[in-house]
């Protein structure tokens, strides 16, 4: 193994067990990244997953800041040497990765690099992502960088034989990852379809019953106002049960953890993870917020969650920021998302968007207004508002 800061079976022992330890996906790149850079002594580390349309679902780097990433702009396409990669599936070691013939240049603010080591990352025999890494640093016992031989690539063999067992354990983590979170999706739909066909059996059976009973009263208006009253009495008393059994229902849907950690750290939770889960940069910020009547912010987090999802499924947002403000005795939910826009006017004559109109029975179920602010190409502003109790 190469002599490098980190070398070393320890080494390669703590890397592994870094990667089987995270279940988000996003983590599991994240670790990827960092660990591969580090063992091997790099200056920049880089794992792109591709989709289906010439582009990357995932691009994780290790070694670039936040603000020269945002200076570096959209995600890569699949061109190059990253096309090789992920294409014909094989190794690429460069000594100068810009003299090759495939280099198609970077963005004006990407770092420059040079020498360069890449590995596929398969699962079977589909590639699921590339790994790479650039400017290899050389440093030996600490000691600053020593210079390569001229035309030589920084990074070994056995540099490129420990990145493939990376690269192996790597898609292990990465698939793992990957049924975890698709097992817990499905965990939720399968809950989400038991309540629903518990909740529609039994509300179902009280209406009917309901239906019933006022047929039954309506025929004994007028010839036994008595026998009409007692089954006027009944109705309302099917009624209140049907109301009881709601309210439970709606209990039971009700996020455990809004009720033991507030509206904050719940907004905070999730927004995390999507920000994990996405390309797009997800931000939360809260200032001044006190609590309030838990169907306010039972409402509120419902409707963040839709102006999330709206984000970023359908907007192609790279920037989406939810802000949680204190308003009098209520407070202010603002979600915004730098996506492509749409114009609410036509959107309302058309009759679509139907998150809008859940949003909109949502906010007004709780004494609340909705306010959107939206244009194509312009992004949208989705604004929430509730006096508080």
């Amino acid at each position: 193994m190469s002599q490098g800061p980190r070398s070393g079976l320890a080494a390669v022992s703590s890397a592994l067990l870094a990667m089987s330890r995270h279940l988000e996906v996003r983590d599991v790149l994240k670790t990827i990244v960092a660990s591969a850079r580090e063992l091997l002594d790099a200056q920049y580390a880089a794992l792109g997953v591709p989709d289906d349309h010439g582009g990357f679902a995932q691009f994780v780097v290790d070694g670039v800041s936040d603000e020269q990433w945002k200076a570096i702009g959209p995600l890569p396409r699949q061109h190059g040497i990253l096309a090789a990669m992920l294409h014909e599936a094989t190794p690429e070691r460069l000594a100068d990765v810009r003299k090759d013939p495939r280099f198609e240049g970077w963005p004006s603010a990407h770092p420059d690099m040079s020498d360069f080591l890449g590995l596929p990352i398969r699962d079977g025999d589909e590639v699921i992502g590339a790994l790479f890494l650039a400017n290899k640093l050389r440093r030996v016992g600490g000691h600053p960088p020593c210079p390569k031989p001229e035309g030589s690539c920084g990074f070994t063999q056995e540099d490129e034989e420990l990145l493939s067992i990376l690269a192996q354990h790597a898609a292990i983590a990465l698939t793992n990852a990957r049924l975890y979170e698709r097992s817990r999706e499905l965990t939720i739909a399968e809950e989400r379809s038991r309540l629903a066909h518990e909740l529609h059996d039994a509300v179902s059976q009280k209406l009917f019953s309901l239906r019933l009973t006022a047929q039954a009263a309506a025929a004994l208006v007028d010839r036994d106002p008595v026998r009409a009253k007692g089954e006027l009495q009944q109705v309302a008393a099917l009624a209140a049960e049907a109301a009881d059994e709601l309210r439970a229902a709606v209990v039971e849907l009700r996020p455990a953890a809004l009720d033991e950690d507030g509206l904050t750290a719940t907004l905070r939770t999730q927004i995390q993870v999507l920000d994990r889960a996405h390309t797009a940069r997800v931000t939360f910020a809260a200032r001044n917020f006190r609590a309030l009547p838990a169907s306010q912010e039972e409402a509120m987090l419902r409707v963040a969650q839709e102006a999330l999802h709206n984000a970023l499924r359908h907007s192609g947002a790279e920037h989406v920021d939810v802000t949680l403000d204190r308003r009098g005795g209520g407070a202010v939910l603002r979600v915004t998302d730098d996506g492509s826009g749409f114009e609410p006017k036509a959107i309302r004559r058309a009759g679509r968007h139907l998150g809008l109109v859940s949003m909109r029975d949502r906010t007004s179920g709780v004494g609340g207004t909705l306010t959107v602010q939206s244009a194509p190409g312009k992004g949208t502003t989705i604004e929430m508002e509730v006096p508080g109790g």
